[in-house]
């Protein structure tokens, strides 16, 4: 069971599935790293109504203050390159980038360190820890394809935001809940959002 994970927010739409990983990663014993981009803050504002504040030790508080927290969390910029998960020395053991946008995916697939985001992508394929990119874009071009077929081939786990309906969602909520149950089973960590297929 990873103990150190880092959640990225890219500008991709998707905010609810950011929420509900980071709010589901918060009730387990976890040291969590979270980086959200410029991007995503104006996706958090359209999509959910939320204005995250810009100092970061009020961030941290705005995700913990609401629940009871298990894990540690620790909030980075873009641009605090001297946070534990830029360097393979100090790499945590998963990292999930939720959602994750075409321009962020096709940065990783080409190695480029522009950001905090993708620098710590590029540590934990360098590293080989486990990273799983959750893409929210359609259509998809033959370019996205190719930067997905690519990541997949270095170990990459990659999960569209596509949710199923066999679990007979009755709300949004459900939906949202779907996809985050995958990624927490692809982390190991145990969840009660989904019930396994033929339970």
């Amino acid at each position: 069971m990873p103990k150190r994970i880092t959640v990225a927010v890219s500008g991709a739409s998707g905010a609810p599935y950011a929420l509900s990983l980071i709010h589901s990663l918060l009730q387990h014993d976890i040291d969590l790293y979270l980086l959200i981009s410029d991007a995503a803050r104006e996706v958090f504002k359209i999509e959910s109504g939320i204005e995250l504040p810009q100092d970061s030790e009020e961030v941290r508080s705005f995700f913990t203050r609401q629940q009871q927290c298990r894990a540690r969390l620790h909030y980075f910029t873009r641009r605090d390159w001297m946070a534990p998960v830029a360097s393979g020395s100090n790499a945590p053991d998963a990292m999930v980038i939720c959602p994750c946008s075409m321009g962020t995916l096709s940065a990783i697939s080409q190695g480029a360190s522009n950001n905090l985001i993708e620098r710590a992508a590029d540590v934990m394929l360098k590293e080989r820890r486990q990273l799983i990119i959750v893409p929210r874009e359609t259509p998809l071009s033959s370019i996205h394809l190719e930067n997905m077929l690519k990541l997949s081939r270095m170990g990459v786990m990659i999960m569209p935001a596509s949710p199923g309906f066999y679990h007979q969602p009755q709300k949004l909520d459900d939906i949202i809940a779907f996809m985050t149950a995958r990624i927490l089973s692809q982390l190991g960590l145990p969840h009660m959002l989904l019930k396994p297929w033929g339970s």
